[in-house]
């Protein structure tokens, strides 16, 4: 399983860093069963988090021919306000520092990013994966129309507005798109991705080294639907 970790300016590092390491761990352990990552949709550069304007490198460009699993993080910075667009928050090239999240999110919609994970959305062989608002993105996107997904508590009604199914849980997995909702919901949703993909005796051993046992029920469109009580 090849997986490709999406940045853009403004990520949030922990919604990156996380998955990150519990793959590359659980590629050691199944003897590169698993590889990863860094890409940006521009290609091979130096990619400015919403944090205190720490820099990670994208090695390569997105490209979904090339993985089985791609994940798009979540911004990090300003709560604002769904209402906040771009223009309103200033010039890009100043920085990330002061621009809100609503803002983040939205910027990446006029790069190459929404076309690539279209791309993406519309392979069979491939998986989507997002952390927090990284399902805000694709679903901002038009891409996950009628879909199950999360993401953090506070963007949950934006995502329902998109036309998706938003689902309370710390791990939605819909087949061929697996969300995780806050932050550290990374760390779940990664070690689900391993155990789904890979296998539970590799998951338990990356849980393990972590020190980490992953939190609640993975959600599926699956069995009975609760009644009301």
């Amino acid at each position: 399983m090849h997986v490709q970790i999406v940045l853009f300016d403004g990520f949030d590092p922990l919604d990156v860093i996380a998955p990150y390491e519990v793959l590359y761990a659980g590629g050691m352990f199944s003897d590169a069963a698993v590889s990863v990552e860094l890409v940006s949709a521009e290609g091979p550069r130096d990619v400015v988090s919403g944090t205190g304007g720490l820099p990670l490198r994208a090695t390569a460009a997105l490209d979904p021919a090339q993985a089985d699993l791609v994940l798009v993080p979540g911004a990090a910075g300003r709560l604002g306000g769904p209402d906040e667009v771009p223009e309103q928050d200033g010039d890009a090239e100043q920085g990330q520092q002061d621009a809100s999240i609503p803002v983040l999110l939205g910027r990446t919609l006029t790069t190459e990013l929404p076309g690539l994970l279209k791309k993406a959305m519309n392979d069979p062989e491939v998986t989507v994966a997002t952390v927090c608002g990284g399902s805000l993105i694709l679903g901002l996107a038009g891409l996950l129309e009628g879909r199950h997904a999360t993401t953090h508590h506070l963007g949950m009604d934006t995502l329902e507005a998109t036309g998706v199914h938003a689902v309370r849980a710390r791990v939605v997995d819909d087949g061929d798109l697996v969300s995780g909702a806050g932050v550290t919901s990374g760390l779940d949703l990664a070690l689900h991705l391993l155990e789904r993909e890979v296998g539970p005796r590799i998951a338990h051993v990356v849980e393990e080294l972590f020190a980490y046992e992953r939190r609640g029920t993975v959600w599926r469109p699956q069995g009975p639907v609760p009644v009301d009580v």
